[in-house]
């Protein structure tokens, strides 16, 4: 029937297929041909020749042409499945289990930082530590800790705002807990008793708010407290 055919190169992840396809079909019908070849369910196509592709038109109307690169991004079923976090959320993942090998207080964007703070010894106001002990959060604020620039700092947590406080004596930031996407913390070296904490207010770890001396009883409920595990009756 004289189908005029063009040679296609279709790029989706690291995988690049040479695929012939008719002029006159339309961006719906390659994207069935995708799908042949990836596994991609054209649902979760998003397939780009100088911009999204029309699904209605032809490739002729959209003048592709011999050779013509077809980029396809999407993930498959599964992979959606396995994350249903947006992307950042997974490359977070990823960078922290890349970092769990080496302490944190090891990590090379952080250590001279670490030890800056932790080399001015434990705070002369530090709360006591209760070793082996899981405690709920006191009703009173966090005090006598440190932050990364060796201010002191406090935590509050306003439960029935959903909120964490934290204040020094400059200001009090007002944080909503949903806001924080994670927290990590450690044992400080030789005084296992205290940890530095983390508290991610941002996509990157740059965005980590550093506190130092946090008694190990209150580890645990900070961080369900904050990432929202803790249910309130």
């Amino acid at each position: 029937s004289g189908k005029e055919l063009v040679e296609l190169k279709v790029i989706w992840n690291k995988n690049k297929y040479d695929v012939k396809f008719c002029l006159d079909s339309t961006g719906a019908e390659l994207k069935q041909k995708i799908h042949s070849l990836t596994g991609l369910p054209p649902a979760m196509q998003k397939v780009m020749f100088k911009g999204l592709l029309p699904e209605e038109k032809t490739l002729r109307e959209i003048k592709v042409t011999n050779g013509a690169k077809i980029m396809v991004v999407g993930s498959t079923i599964n992979d959606v499945l396995a994350v249903n976090t947006p992307k950042e959320a997974a490359q977070q993942e990823v960078k922290a289990e890349e970092n769990k090998k080496e302490p944190l207080c090891r990590q090379k964007f952080t250590f001279t930082q670490h030890r800056k703070v932790l080399d001015k010894g434990k705070p002369d106001d530090v709360m006591p530590s209760v070793k082996g002990v899981q405690e709920r959060l006191p009703t009173v604020p966090l005090s006598g800790m440190y932050n990364k620039s060796g201010g002191k700092v406090r935590l509050t947590f306003k439960l029935e705002q959903d909120q964490l406080w934290i204040g020094t004596k400059e200001r009090t930031e007002k944080l909503p807990m949903g806001s924080i996407k994670n927290v990590v913390s450690e044992p400080i070296e030789g005084h296992e008793d205290y940890h530095m904490m983390a508290f991610q207010l941002g996509p990157t770890e740059a965005s980590y708010y550093w506190v130092y001396w946090v008694p190990t009883q209150y580890v645990d409920a900070i961080k369900d407290t904050v990432l929202g595990k803790w249910q309130y009756f």
